[in-house]
This record gives C-alpha cells, structure tokens and sequence, in this order.
C-alpha cells in the first residue's frame, strides 16, 4: 500500500491552524483526531469561523466595530486535503484562493475569501478526480471494500462541507460566485456572482442530496465519530433558511421563506435523533470537559482540537499563571441574563449590599465569571484595585471574565502543567428548536399550529428555557419575538451566533452602547455601578463585508457591496 505523506497517521486527522490571535475564543487550535481506523486517509479542515460578538477587546477593524469587537477576528486557514488509500486526490497547489480565485499568501483576517475558497477548491478537485475506477489498483488491499465505502461516504461529507462554506462566504458577502468546479487561472477572474438566494438554494440542494446518504450516526458506519451525519446536512440546511428569511435578505419579509425555515428545522425535530438534557446535567458543560463534552445528546456536529490549555492562557484573568485576559463578556450581555423567576434585573432596584449576580438564569453561571468567583482555586477580585480589576494593567475593560469553554481542570503552572481535548460547537439542538421558534413566530405567531408543524413556536422556546429550569415565556407579539432573540444571545453567547443575529435581523444601530461594571469596595463591601464603557460606530453598510477593492481590480465582475 502506498504510505501517507510524512506526519500523517491512518486515522483521519483534522488539523487547523487558527490566525485570530490571542483574543480568539478558538484561537487554541490544535490538531484533532477523527476515530478512522485501518484507513490511510486525512482530511484537513477548519470548519467553523472564531467570531463572536458578546465581548470587549482592543479595536481590531473600523468596519465592523459596533455592540463588540473581537480582536483579531479570523477565520483560521482552510486547507483541505484528502488522501485515499495513500493517494492525494486533491490538489493542495491551490490552496491559497481568493474570493475570485486569484492566489494570496500571508496572515489574513476575516476580510479573507481564501480561507473558504481553499475548503471549496479542494472540494471541487475531489470530486472532479475521484472515480472508484482509479482506485480498483487497490483491489487487492485486505481492507478494500471497506475502504471503498468510507471514500464513498466520504464524497457526501465534503459536499456538506462544501456547503457550509459557501454558507460561511455568503452570510459575510451576501452575493458570492457560486464556484462549483475547479478554474484555471486564465478563467478565475471574469467569474460572476450568484444571488444569496442562488447560494442557498444551492447550499440546501445538497444537503438535501447529501443527507439521503450519510449515517444518522456514524457509529452505525464503521464505528467513527466526528463526522459529518444526516444531522449536519439538515442542521447547516435549518441555518441557512433562516439566514435566507431574516430581514437583511428578505425585506418584503416573504412568509413562504419563513414557512421553509420552520420546515427545515422541524425536519429535525421530529425525528429524535437528538434531546435537550437540563443544563446542569449536560455533558457539554461537564467540569472535566475534554472528550467528556462530547457524550451530549444534544450535540450536532462539532470542531474538535487536541489537548492544549492555549485557549485559558488567552483567556485568564491577568492574574492567573500565563493569563491574557483576551475577550471579556459585556455588561450587555449579562443583562440579557434574567433572574430565576423569569423577570429582567433592574438596576434601579438594586438594593445597598445587594449582590447583583444572586438568583440569575443558570446559564450565567455556565457562561460568566464575576467578582467573588472561585475560579481555579482563586477568587476573581474585579473591583477596583482587585488583582483582576481596574488599576491592573491588562485586566477586563468591562469587570467580566469568560467562562464558557473554558476548563478549570487544566493547569498552567510550568512545574505541573495540565492539558485537555477542546472541542467547539458548531451545530446542537437548542439551536434548531430556537431556529424553530423564530421561524414560526415571524410565518404565523406564536402559537400556531398544524398537521405538519405540531409544535408551536411558544413550545419549541420553552423546551430551551426549561433545560435551564427557566420559566416559560407568555408574552405574545413583539415581546415574544424579543424573548426569541433574548434567548439565542443567552443561550448560543459565543457560539458564533450573536454577530451573525445583530447584522441578519438588521438592528445594528441599536446595539452601539457598551457597557461595563465598575465596582468599588466601601468599607470592605463591593458597590456595583452599571456605566457606559464606549460607544461603537455603526452604519448600515457593515451588515455585509465589503469586496477588498484589490480584487474588484482583478475582476469588475464582482462588484462591490452597498456603502463601500
């Protein structure tokens, strides 16, 4: 058998290498492994982007600085590989492709197109040179038939993959090419751009034709997991019909798009291949996290890394052994925190000595840490003059520290170091019943109805809030469109959502003002004052990127965005 290429193992290994910088909640990127065995094969891809959009970090880009900025927002390198039985059938020659396809070198951001076209380019010269025909050379090979199976399932699970990041160009670009086959260079730069709703007819056509072949699980398939499933397919269908019918793409708010959205989403929900376990009880925020969080019935489809602790290294407190403070959650966003009985926090009500962070939704516990929290052993002191607080050169801007994601299990001390598996979500239930949710209500309110939706949208948001033992939702109208889009931020907060609502439901000049904590210590006593931290510029151009006019040069065909 032909052996792999130096450094790759049989099993199929997933290597990403994030450029984001210390403040990136994935910036920890490291080599993962897909369960593979007998196989030579590998598969290199990053498949999620490292935005979010709960935190306060320096400034990084002028363009979409508006309710938070994330220093150094990246979207790690895509560089899409397949190997089967040895044998590269992908070109890796091209793996730095722009949005026109022109070829790029150097660091990026997340202005880059190539990131993407790399995964997408990849994916085209795998299909355009994969044939079971040239790989009846290995016929004689023990493991054949097997093999032979896998590189065919494997063709189902790069579409979807190619899907997903069309998806990811066009929810940043709207209109993009709709690259479907392999250019020479001579042709790349005439392309033209499709609509957004040529893209995602796109995108859902094959996950559609995708999905009738790939495993609900593939545990039924050889045993593997990590992998791209029916559930995958149908989830990236479910996001991007709701993208589709959100007002930034759809103004006249055309309800049969909404009824699509809803459609999709329900598409999972009646099967029950996946459930919602209480909070304090799913694994996904197990303390021990590791390869513990991925035993969640919830969980849909995910990035999974190596052992590491870079990504508590960039997100500590100053204080702790090799902390950066990196991104800090908002005051904005602990707001959007309600108390246990289903009622906002009102800081006009604050009582002397009260602690405002008593009695809040569980999921600001998973989420937030705070003054007087145990963490890591220590106590988070972000009052003024505290060891995390302001005086403290490099500590949070706003007096909060992040916690979702992160271990309290590693350790960073050079004599006694620890490191555990990171994995991040991309696709969970609590997403597609929210998908749900917002896609009844904007089709036909909150508690319709029918043969084919017997869920409302009401019941599809209860189930969410009470996984969190949070009371149900009665409001109708308007306000319970808000507690839609309450619960998204608070239950999906840096899950790569939150940036992506702001500009999809337009309401991006309503999220200018950060705010921030300041606490004081009167005679020992902590004293909370909710203060305005900055206001963020904002206008209305910034709901899609702009097209780098370096590659409008290249190719007039592809136009330039409104307002740029």
């Amino acid at each position: 058998m032909s052996s792999l290429p130096e450094g790759v193992s049989s099993t199929a290994a997933v290597a990403a290498r994030c450029t984001a910088g210390r403040a990136c909640p994935v910036s920890a990127a490291a080599p993962s492994v897909m369960n593979t065995d007998k196989m030579e094969s590998m598969i290199r891809f990053m498949c999620v982007p490292c935005l979010e959009i709960e935190c306060h970090a320096e400034p990084y880009r002028e363009d979409i600085d508006f309710e938070v900025h994330h220093a150094g927002v990246a979207l790690a390198d895509r560089h899409l590989v397949v190997y089967l039985f040895g044998v590269a059938v992908t070109d890796a020659h091209h793996a730095d492709v722009d949005l026109d396809g022109h070829v790029v070198r150097g660091e990026g951001d997340d202005t880059r197109r190539d990131t993407q076209r790399e995964g997408i380019r990849s994916v085209n010269s795998f299909l355009e040179n994969y044939s079971q025909e040239r790989l009846e050379r290995f016929r004689w090979n023990d493991t054949y038939e097997e093999d032979i199976a896998k590189a065919t399932m494997y063709r189902e699970e790069l579409r979807v993959l190619r899907a997903f990041y069309l998806f990811e160009l066009a929810k940043r670009y709207g209109d993009i090419p709709l690259l479907t086959r392999t250019y020479a260079l001579d042709e790349i730069n005439s392309v033209e751009k499709s609509s957004f709703s040529e893209v995602i007819k796109y995108i859902c056509d094959e996950c559609n034709d995708a999905a009738k072949t790939l495993p609900v699980s593939h545990q039924d398939f050889w045993a593997e997991t990590g992998r791209v499933t029916k559930g995958t397919a149908l989830a990236l269908k479910s996001r991007a019909l709701l993208y589709a019918a959100s007002m930034l793409h759809n103004p006249s708010q055309d309800a049969d798009k909404w009824k699509a959205a809803a459609d999709a989403a329900y598409a999972i929900i009646k099967e029950n291949w996946y459930s919602l376990p209480k909070t304090n009880a799913d694994p996904l925020y197990d303390k021990n996290g590791g390869n513990d969080v991925l035993k969640s019935p919830q969980l849909i489809f995910e990035r999974r890394n190596g052992e590491s602790f870079d990504f508590e290294a960039n997100n500590l407190p100053i204080s702790y052994e090799k902390g950066e403070t990196g991104n800090v959650p908002t005051q904005n966003l602990v707001d959007a925190f309600q108390l246990t009985n289903g009622k906002d926090f009102d800081w006009e009500q604050l009582a002397p000595g009260q602690n405002p962070y008593e009695g809040r939704d569980p999921r600001f516990y998973k989420t937030v840490l705070c003054n007087g929290d145990t963490w890591m052993n220590s106590t988070i002191q972000s009052y003024e003059g505290g060891k995390d607080g302001a005086g403290t050169a490099g500590a949070t801007t706003t007096g909060y520290y992040l916690k979702k994601y992160m271990n309290e299990t590693v350790s960073l001390t050079p004599s006694n170091e620890k490191k555990k598996p990171h994995h991040f979500i991309i696709f969970r239930y609590a997403e597609i019943l929210l998908n749900y949710a917002e896609a009844m209500d904007a089709w036909k309110g909150a508690d319709y109805t029918d043969n084919d939706h017997p869920l409302s949208a009401r019941a599809a948001l209860n189930q969410v809030r009470s996984a969190a033992d949070m009371p149900a939702v009665t409001t109708d109208g308007d306000a319970f469109t808000e507690s839609i889009r309450r619960e998204r931020r608070v239950e999906l907060a840096f899950e790569d959502h939150r940036f992506w609502d702001i500009r999809r439901w337009k309401i991006g000049d309503k999220t200018k003002a950060i705010y921030c904590i300041k606490i004081t210590l009167e005679n020992g006593s902590p004293v909370y004052k909710k203060e305005l931290l900055e206001t963020r510029n904002w206008d209305d151009k910034m709901y899609l990127y702009p097209i780098p006019q370096t590659e409008y040069y290249k190719n007039p065909n592809l136009g330039q965005n409104t307002g740029w």
